[in-house]
């Protein structure tokens, strides 16, 4: 049985993501993952929440180095409250590209940064639930003042469970010790990869932590090719062959590549990049690397592709609303199935 959240587009502004969440909501989704892209993700969570009654939203993924954790657990905390506990906060890196030319932020050491980042973000959840006094410092972050006319005061509906991006071993590592479950990238959800990479490195990290694995959630998010007929799922089998070129010209994503003996693929995407040779980028991306990375089937097949690629590996999975509105049936049909 599947935990399933519905998947947002990135370029889904503050006008459409009500309507969209409602609409997940009406189809059975027991879930809602909204970017940190386009527009701000905070935002678009909150109108989301306003919209729903059932509904989880969580943030897939919050940038989190150009926010500050006071203000990320302020805002949080507020969401949390207002949606009786429906909120999850996932938290992310981004690249150092992004980080320091895009938000002009400080990009330091980002295993290490984001770990402070968790703990400090648990510091002042703390002191906001019990009123003790404010005090984390480390190398990133130091919180040691928060006088009672700013602290919002306890929850009555649950902790926020705080999410974590990670594509590399110290990073994965990391999330497995210190937060309440992963996120996994789209290209890093091929069945190989997390059996072979991803969960011996979630496994060593709640070892070294002494936790229970038990306690930890798996959010595995591939990109999913579906629709009403084979002629749909076609058309959206090439959309995502378009998004795959332009991921994987991204060097921290290519340690899937490496598995299945394809990085020459991304050294080439990431020339056509260098070379603003965007349009033949898609090209690179073969079928059968479509195939390791991206489950395919209409919507009458498509639940059964996915618990034989991931019913043994996780619980948590997202899938896409349709594009048409008139297939929104079929595609609850699908999503009954997963949470079967």
């Amino acid at each position: 049985m599947f935990t399933v959240y519905a998947t947002t587009p990135e370029t889904m502004g503050p006008g459409e993501i009500g309507p969209h969440a409602a609409r997940a909501e009406a189809m059975g989704f027991d879930g809602l993952q909204v970017p940190d892209a386009v527009h701000d993700g905070l935002l678009l969570s909150a109108m989301a929440l306003a919209a729903t009654k059932r509904l989880v939203v969580g943030t897939s993924v919050l940038v989190a180095f150009p926010r500050s954790p006071m203000t990320v657990a302020v805002a949080s905390w507020d969401l949390q409250k207002m949606s009786g506990g429906r909120f999850e906060l996932g938290l992310g890196t981004q690249v150092k590209a992004n980080i320091e030319q895009r938000y002009s932020a400080r990009w330091g050491s980002p295993v290490k940064h984001l770990r402070e980042y968790v703990q400090s973000l648990r510091a002042i959840f703390h002191s906001f639930q019990t009123g003790a006094p404010l005090k984390f410092e480390g190398e990133y972050y130091r919180f040691t003042r928060l006088q009672p006319f700013f602290n919002p005061g306890p929850l009555d509906c649950g902790a926020i469970p705080v999410l974590c991006g990670a594509v590399g071993p110290l990073m994965t590592a990391m999330v497995a010790q210190h937060a309440d479950g992963m996120i996994t990238h789209p290209t890093n959800t091929p069945p190989e990869y997390i059996e072979q990479v991803c969960l011996p490195r979630l496994r060593a990290g709640f070892e070294q932590a002494g936790r229970d694995a038990r306690d930890f959630r798996l959010v595995l998010g591939p990109l999913t090719a579906t629709g009403r007929d084979e002629a749909a799922v076609a058309r959206v089998w090439e959309k995502q062959r378009g998004m795959l070129g332009f991921l994987y010209s991204t060097p921290a994503y290519w340690p899937s590549l490496e598995l299945f003996g394809w990085q020459h693929k991304g050294e080439e995407l990431l020339q056509m990049t260098r070379a603003a040779d965007w349009a033949r980028m898609k090209d690179i991306i073969t079928d059968e690397m479509l195939e390791k990375f991206v489950p395919r089937g209409t919507y009458a097949d498509i639940a059964g592709v996915m618990r034989a690629r991931y019913g043994a590996l996780c619980s948590h999975i997202t899938f896409p609303l349709p594009e048409d509105p008139a297939d929104d049936a079929l595609a609850a049909a699908a999503i009954a199935e997963l949470k079967a």
